[in-house]
């Protein structure tokens, strides 16, 4: 078995510093959620185990969550965002192809039985025997459950590997799943997001590396570090949200004022995700600061859950359909009312004889 590279050998062969690679530790670290007392941990798993090996198989996708993750730049050096892992097994990146490629997929499962990684990126074909997927002259389903059967575990990159996405919606021709209903047995979290952002891909990797598990999933088995809150509750149009600032179309003046986008239909208020935390491409923007609304793509059936671009219903709460002036009565009026009520139980207290205060 050929001894793999550290992290931190990767870095020196490619001329970076410690202080490159200490600061690469330390943002990892960050973007996982670790407690500081933990970044040690992080350090020493970088700096004595292998890196951890890979094979990257590709179902019913476009490609979009490869996309993505070669453009990460944070928490890894944009020169050695390939190297971050052992990508071993790529039928999309790799120069090799046919029974060549599949030869060394076998050798990969092999070799390190156990101790890889299934990273799957799309759905697999169910029905008719799973002929609308193929890979090297075998159904994709067969592929992935072959290929799973000595993995450590399963990442699902992606809303298609995930939850299905489009392929899975209404009416389903081509009978797409997504892993979580072809692999069992085995530990599984899904990244969804059409596509998933590049570091909470690199993010979940390190943590399996570092600690040699999973790190904590929600109820949709997505990575609470970076799943965990909605995207509506670190939104910087929020304020105009809570403010009844609201876009009625795209080439109105609130478009232009950068107003809240929940009238145009966006999600972030019932999905989750880093989107509004991390952004995209090195912090240059994501699709609500971009102006579109949110999609809610990384939550499970979001084609189904349409419409795109229309809020679904009227919803009568604070914020939504008041503008400024009513949102300030409203304050106004809830601090007369509470001034109130403090005068009258001042008053009430005032009433009661120092008899009937020692007997309560």
């Amino acid at each position: 078995m050929q001894k793999k590279q550290s992290f931190a050998e990767v870095f020196e062969a490619r001329g970076l510093s410690r202080r490159d690679f200490l600061k690469f530790c330390g943002l990892t670290s960050v973007a996982l959620g670790l407690a500081p007392s933990l970044f040690p941990n992080v350090v020493q798993a970088m700096e004595t185990k292998p890196r951890t090996p890979v094979i990257w198989l590709h179902g019913q996708e476009c490609t979009c969550c490869s996309e993505s993750f070669i453009r990460s730049s944070h928490p890894i050096a944009a020169d050695v965002v390939l190297n971050m892992i052992s990508l071993d097994y790529d039928d999309t990146l790799s120069a090799a192809a046919g029974h060549q490629l599949e030869a060394v997929r076998k050798q990969i499962m092999k070799e390190y039985k156990g101790k890889y990684i299934l990273a799957v990126e799309g759905n697999a074909s169910l029905k008719d025997g799973g002929v609308y997927c193929m890979v090297g002259g075998e159904a994709f389903v067969d592929v992935l459950r072959e290929t799973a059967e000595d993995a450590m575990a399963v990442i699902a990159w992606g809303s298609c590997a995930s939850f299905g996405c489009v392929q899975n919606a209404y009416p389903n021709p081509s009978g797409a799943a997504p892993v979580s209903e072809v692999i069992s047995g085995k530990p599984i979290v899904n990244v969804p997001g059409c596509p998933p952002i590049a570091e909470v891909m690199t993010g979940v990797i390190t943590h399996v590396h570092t600690f040699g598990t999973l790190p904590e999933l929600d109820r949709f088995m997505r990575p609470k570090a970076f799943y965990g809150t909605r995207i509506h509750d670190k939104c910087y149009r929020r304020p105009f949200f809570d403010a009844g600032m609201f876009v009625e179309s795209f080439d109105d003046e609130a478009a232009a004022k950068g107003w809240c986008l929940y009238k145009m239909g966006c999600k972030g208020p019932t999905t989750y995700n880093s989107c509004s935390k991390i952004e995209w491409n090195e912090k240059t923007s994501f699709p609500i600061g971009s102006g579109h609304p949110c999609i809610g793509c990384s939550e499970p059936n979001f084609w189904d859950n349409g419409p795109f671009y229309t809020r679904r219903a009227e919803v009568p709460f604070l914020g939504t359909d008041s503008n400024a002036d009513e949102i300030g009565k409203i304050a106004v009026g809830a601090a007369v009312a509470g001034a109130a009520a403090h005068a009258i139980g001042t008053v009430i207290k005032q009433k009661v004889s120092p008899s009937e205060k020692k007997e309560s």
